[in-house]
């Protein structure tokens, strides 16, 4: 007993010290261990016990185990540190379904990781992995199995004891991420998450839709119900209050259905570079992020499984036929069970457009746009609601190149070749600028209907910029929404440019407005307030609350 000791004893010691080490590369950094409190550090040290235990267990070596387990935190560690630098979010036990996710859609992940860190970090591993299994010697070839299987079982018994007798004083996180990964730690707030996980309801928390229309005994006529188009942009914001540098004139479809806008301001969004289904959630469904608990980082893994009133359902209890369309496969964050459990009808994913559809590394937002406008065109006497989830500016926008003939209707100062801060700042401005067309283009398809028609857009999240949120500063993180009428649409919007360096959703808009007015609306709030434009009646987010008012102009 007192030989396997012997050789477990240093990789162990060794090992418990490098996940410490480890640690301390996460950017920002979290608290010293010695100043957590003594049960994060008993979490940590149970999660290590137990970890290299049944990893010793397995391999039957223990320095290979060791480097196992450290390789592994290691990928956390930048997994996190490239999170935080993009998304302002370190790693959280949710994100680890992301790993799945990165081998299905490398090219939503991987970039952002690196491809040459990848490679060489797979590389690294494959060859630690050869020389570990060849050349250190398993523990059982040099010791009895009963001392293998006693000090090996022993390691995880112990780590498991302390960490079940630490599980009731373990601090439930304050689903801050930033914060809680600052005062916790890597190991004690991926254990703090899971445990409020397992902790959550398992039935959502309540919609304001489940007021409803029909179910209030309110009959709708079919006839008088617009067509309803809801836009979800992909990192649509309007950048030009935040860089000076941008062509005031970037976005004249956007600017014109501002000023014709029946409501319009400021979105709060939960994301913040992306997790989409954050402020999609929160949109469809009328329910505060907070509300959603731990589930709040996706709470598409919730509504998978099971029904919920949501703004889609109160369409369809009013007649309508609910369409969602999303150029991507359907089964990414499980859309394609949750769309149905919201109330849509039908869902048309990628398999609903052609290759040539393509703009950049995605389906362009032309090709949603002329989609939509074809099933504007082919009604069956029902009004429309088609909720369009756009993808033509999803990162990474570093995979493409800046294109110079472009710069004078996004960058119209800027030097050739373009400095680093702004090389995808100018990728992006040139898919805003198709966002912008496609907002356009939508206009002009409810313009064409026989019936009236409303369109809502809104941006789910700020882009991914950080080297132009370094050189400019970051903005607040919020995006624009607009709620537009055809009946308040004027001829010739299409020729309309704002007046130099102003934007009406930014500046004209809000000249007038006092202070208190312009907070940005919940994205929680915007179904509501489109129930209400539509059915001409409020819907409140409680009994006794009326629905607010947000910067509406009639």
């Amino acid at each position: 007993m007192t030989e396997v000791v012997s050789l477990v004893s240093l990789p162990f010691l060794l090992g418990g010290i490098g996940t410490l080490l480890i640690e301390g590369l996460l950017r920002p950094q979290p608290l010293p261990v010695w100043q957590r409190g003594s049960v994060p550090g008993l979490i940590h040290l149970g999660s290590w016990l137990l970890l290299f235990g049944l990893f010793t267990l397995i391999l039957q070596r223990p320095w290979f185990a060791t480097v196992f387990i450290l390789s592994l935190q290691l990928v956390v560690v930048q997994s996190s540190n490239t999170k935080s630098r993009t998304l302002n979010e370190p790693f959280i036990c949710h994100d680890f379904e992301y790993f799945w996710d990165a081998i299905k859609h490398p090219r939503l992940y991987v970039p952002f990781f690196g491809i040459g860190l990848a490679i060489a970090a797979s590389s690294a591993g494959a060859v630690a992995i050869g020389t570990f299994m060849l050349q250190e010697t398993p523990l059982m070839a040099r010791v009895s199995a009963t001392h293998f299987a006693t000090l090996t079982l022993g390691g995880v018994v112990a780590g498991a004891v302390i960490l079940a007798s630490t599980w009731p004083s373990m601090p439930s996180p304050r689903l801050s991420p930033r914060q809680d990964m600052y005062q916790l730690g890597l190991f004690t707030s991926l254990w703090a998450y899971g445990g409020a996980l397992l902790r959550a309801p398992s039935t959502p928390p309540p919609s304001p839709f489940a007021k409803g229309l029909n179910r209030q005994g309110q009959a709708t006529d079919l006839a008088t119900l617009p067509n309803v188009v809801m836009v979800q942009s992909e990192s649509f914001m309007d950048p030009r209050a935040w860089c000076a540098d941008i062509n005031p004139a970037l976005l004249p479809h956007f600017d014109a259905t501002c000023q014709q806008a029946l409501q319009s301001g400021q979105l709060k969004v939960p994301a913040w570079g992306a997790n989409t289904v954050r402020t999609e959630a929160a949109v469809l469904t009328g329910i505060a992020p907070e509300a959603w608990g731990a589930h709040q980082f996706n709470p598409y893994r919730r509504l998978a499984r099971q029904p919920i009133d949501s703004l889609v359902q109160v369409f369809q209890d009013a007649g309508y036929r609910c369409i969602c369309v999303h150029p991507y496969p359907a089964s990414f964050y499980l859309r394609d069970r949750v769309m149905p459990n919201l109330g849509f009808d039908q869902f048309l994913d990628i398999n609903a457009f052609e290759a040539s559809d393509n703009a950049g590394q995605y389906i362009g937002d032309a090709a949603v746009a002329r989609k939509v406008g074809r099933l504007l065109k082919d009604d069956d006497n029902r009004p429309l609601f088609i909720f369009t989830i756009t993808m033509e500016n999803h990162g990474p926008l570093h995979l493409e190149s800046p294109s110079r003939s472009s710069l004078g209707a996004t960058l119209p100062d800027a030097p050739w070749p373009l400095p680093v801060h702004q090389r995808d700042l100018a990728v992006y401005l040139h898919h805003l600028r198709q966002a912008d067309a496609m907002l356009g283009s939508i206009k002009q398809h409810l313009q064409a209907s026989t019936r009236k028609g409303l369109l809502c857009w809104y941006g789910d999240h700020v882009p991914i910029l950080p080297d132009a949120y370094q050189a400019y500063g970051p903005p607040d993180g919020t995006t624009p929404y607009v709620i537009w009428s055809t009946e308040n649409a004027q001829e010739g919007e299409s020729h309309y440019s704002p007046p130099p360096a102003s934007s009406p959703c930014f500046r004209e808009a809000y000249q007038e407005i006092p202070d208190e007015q312009q907070a940005a609306l919940p994205a929680e709030e915007v179904g509501i307030h489109l129930f209400k434009q539509v059915f001409e009646r409020g819907i409140s987010r409680d009994a006794s609350k009326a629905i607010p008012e947000h910067q509406e102009q009639e």
